[in-house]
């Protein structure tokens, strides 16, 4: 882990107009970028690949040995390529480069080796060279590869830099996943299709005990003349049993709970959950413009796998 920290520290002095010019031959690009390699730094190669294009990027993976063998026909004229080769003189890439000049793609190397052909070959050189490999047996890529995958992702967030890449914009290509909920899932996502339990004032709270029951949200909200007044948790039942030897005298608006909390309906997810959180509760009223939408529950948040 050491050796390959210091290799990683040691990049930064690499970092010169090469890498600058590169960032904005990628940033300008009118075509997709390219992202070849082989073997281990194919691998390399296809995780930059998903960097660039879960942060905003276009990109694409074509392996090297397929590419002179068919694969060639995916790069397009206005295309960028990125070479990723440790030594720079595999034979593959000797075969790829001149072909790929003769389209007239623009070629960025990530290479450990300044001197070799696929540095001289290129329009810009980004260096990665190691003294040594973490293998005991300095054979196995491993302080190079690592040194490609930070090379790759420097450049993957020069490119957010430069397109004032946003949370939005995040979620936006990670719609499916927990990141990509918390900044997109809204209140009113959530409960389009819920159950909404609802008493009066002078409901019965035997009819109070049904409706919570039905609804199973463990609340009914307490409404008169469209307006949430307040609301009946299934703790605030236990209580009432607790205190009282009968309650064939109570309505529901003697045991609500008055002002509840409440919420809007374009009111982001995690934020509701932040509010549930502060207060100790399980269940929000959501309202929109006063109206009574329905009830949103800790337990679906949960669900959905955003926290």
């Amino acid at each position: 882990m050491l050796s390959e920290s210091e290799s990683i520290a040691k990049l930064i002095d690499f970092i010169d107009i090469n890498f600058s010019e590169a960032v904005q031959i990628l940033f300008n690009a009118k075509g997709r970028i390219i992202v070849t390699g082989i073997g281990k730094s194919a691998i390399i190669a296809q995780k930059i690949v998903a960097t660039f294009n879960s942060t905003g990027t276009p990109s694409l993976f074509l392996h090297a040995s397929e590419a002179i063998h068919g694969d060639l026909g995916m790069v397009q004229a206005d295309d960028v390529v990125i070479c990723i080769s440790k030594s720079g003189n595999s034979p593959e890439i000797k075969i790829l480069i001149p072909f790929l000049k003769r389209f007239g793609n623009k070629l960025i190397a990530i290479t450990g080796n300044t001197t070799s052909f696929l540095a001289k070959e290129s329009h810009y050189t980004l260096n990665t060279f190691v003294e040594a490999e973490a293998c005991i047996l300095n054979l196995a890529p491993t302080n190079s590869t690592t040194a490609q995958l930070v090379m790759g992702d420097a450049l993957a967030v020069c490119l957010m830099s430069l397109r004032d890449f946003k949370n939005e914009d995040f979620a936006k290509y990670h719609p499916g996943g927990s990141l990509g909920k918390k900044l997109l899932l809204r209140v009113k996502d959530m409960i389009g299709n819920s159950l909404k339990p609802m008493v009066t004032p002078e409901t019965s709270i035997k009819k109070v005990i049904f409706e919570i029951s039905e609804k199973r949200l463990g609340v009914t909200a307490v409404v008169e003349n469209d307006v949430v007044i307040g609301i009946i948790t299934d703790g605030d039942i236990r209580r009432m049993l607790n205190e009282n030897d009968t309650f064939i005298h109570l309505t529901a608006k003697d045991i609500m709970t008055k002002k509840p909390k409440i919420i809007q309906p374009s009111c982001m997810v995690v934020d509701a959950f932040n509010i549930l959180e502060d207060f100790s509760i399980t269940q929000l009223v959501v309202v929109d413009e006063g109206k009574y939408i329905g009830v949103l529950h800790l337990h679906d948040i949960l669900k959905e796998g955003i926290i």
